[in-house]
């Protein structure tokens, strides 16, 4: 089936198999790999990106249902050569370690701040809850995420 989406602002047409899941779609077809593939079930939140405005699990959407959609991956964040303000504040405040949570980390904490400037550390507990570290403990990530809101919230 022909496809056409909008990935970190190019459009792309593409021929794909009905069954290939959007993570494939977009790790191996388009090869932006800054989307991980953790488990395959929902369950770790690696492969998260946001779609049509919205943080979704890209493994468990075939890449068909994405047809006309807008898309940003970990890789769309930055700017004009500048990083997003959650990319600076996940180095500055230590909110990763292994790195592979970290992508789908930044990708539901963007889209986060984007509608709320100023979340409580509830609520960017609540909006992680469904993306899994093995690593820090979660709270480095926390700060960061509100570090990172506090400076767009600055910007206006």
């Amino acid at each position: 089936m022909q496809i056409t989406v909008t990935v970190n602002g190019t459009t792309y047409t593409s021929d794909v198999e009905p069954r290939r899941l959007l993570v494939d779609y977009i790790r191996n077809d388009l090869g932006l790999t800054g989307t991980h593939i953790g488990c395959d079930t929902t369950s770790c939140g690696a492969c998260t990106l946001i779609m049509d405005g919205k943080p979704v699990k890209s493994c468990t959407i075939l890449a068909v249902q994405a047809d006309g959609s807008e898309i940003r991956t970990v890789e769309g964040l930055k700017r004009d050569g500048q990083l997003h303000p959650i990319q600076k504040a996940f180095k500055e405040h230590h909110g990763l370690q292994c790195g592979f949570c970290t992508p789908g980390m930044m990708m539901v904490g963007s889209a986060l701040i984007e509608q709320n400037p100023r979340p409580s550390e509830e609520e960017v507990r609540w909006a992680i809850s469904g993306n899994i570290c093995r690593c820090t403990g979660y709270q480095n990530i926390v700060a960061a995420i509100q570090a990172a809101g506090r400076e767009l919230a600055e910007r206006g």
